[in-house]
């Protein structure tokens, strides 16, 4: 069965859905609707890796997540932390978490691969070049699925050596990060190339900007029309489905009902 990963932004500022699940509060009831909604794990996270975002103290990501965390796992819903700090995932394993979602696959924090070694946890590898703040000053490729496997490959070895078992590791092509316009298409249309590499594949292509972009091109429109947060949902249905079809083993996303359908139409089509 596929999976689906519902996004729990506890953040002020995340590009989407900043400051609407900020309190605590709103989170769990947020993360409780999801898992209603069909998702089958949580994906908590308390900094934004939008483009341009500053980084956050790690003792202020902890204490926006722990609580959220220790209250879902209570609850015996799995849940994930989304952290590039290795403290942050060592106190959010304790809280409850059961795998280690890190956009930058331990290149941010150099104690990261060693702390998720020790964690037990599952430790997802994102394809990461550099920060938020310059990150598409880095999204240069000639063949972007090849390159990007290809890196991947490289922080598996290094997830390796530090101790994490190939069973416990899950790869993510990074779609957005160092990746401008039609470079994540591409990445995408070579997802054979990341799936090669042997390891589950996690996507997340959720309200991202190149599916803005592609549906105002497609209405002709200009760069600053807005396309809303429904346009954004059904586009990132389509990807996800698109995505399990060649191979990925989880999507991650910020409306799960609306994946969750277009998953059981694909899979009704498909018999």
């Amino acid at each position: 069965m596929t999976g689906i990963w519902g996004i729990v932004n506890v953040t002020p500022d995340s590009f989407s859905d900043g400051g609407r699940y900020f309190d605590p509060e709103r989170a769990i009831a947020h993360g409780l609707s999801l898992c209603e909604d069909g998702a089958t794990v949580l994906d908590v996270g308390g900094e934004s890796t939008r483009p341009g975002s500053e980084r956050v103290d790690p003792a202020v990501e902890e204490q926006r997540v722990v609580p959220v965390i220790q209250e879902l796992a209570a609850q015996g819903i799995p849940v994930s932390v989304d952290t590039l700090n290795a403290s942050t995932a060592v106190a959010a394993v304790r809280a409850g978490a059961r795998i280690v979602n890190d956009v930058s696959g331990g290149l941010a924090d150099p104690e990261m691969l060693s702390a998720v070694a020790e964690s037990g946890a599952d430790f997802a590898i994102g394809h990461w070049r550099g920060p938020s703040d310059d990150m598409y000053a880095l999204a240069e490729y000639s063949r972007a699925a090849r390159e990007v496997a290809g890196e991947l490959r490289e922080r598996i070895e290094k997830a390796a050596a530090a101790g994490i078992a190939p069973a416990r590791l899950i790869v993510d092509p990074g779609i957005g990060f160092a990746k401008a316009g039609a470079q994540n298409w591409d990445v995408l249309r070579g997802l054979a190339d990341i799936t090669a590499l042997g390891y589950r594949v996690l996507i997340g292509t959720s309200r991202k900007l190149f599916l803005a972009d592609t549906l105002r091109q497609a209405r002709g429109l200009g760069a600053l029309e807005e396309i809303d947060e429904a346009r954004r949902d059904l586009a990132t249905a389509v990807t996800s489905a698109l995505a399990v079809r060649h191979g990925v083993w989880a999507v991650r996303v910020h409306n799960v009902a609306a994946t969750r359908d277009a998953l059981a139409i694909a899979h009704a089509w498909e018999g």
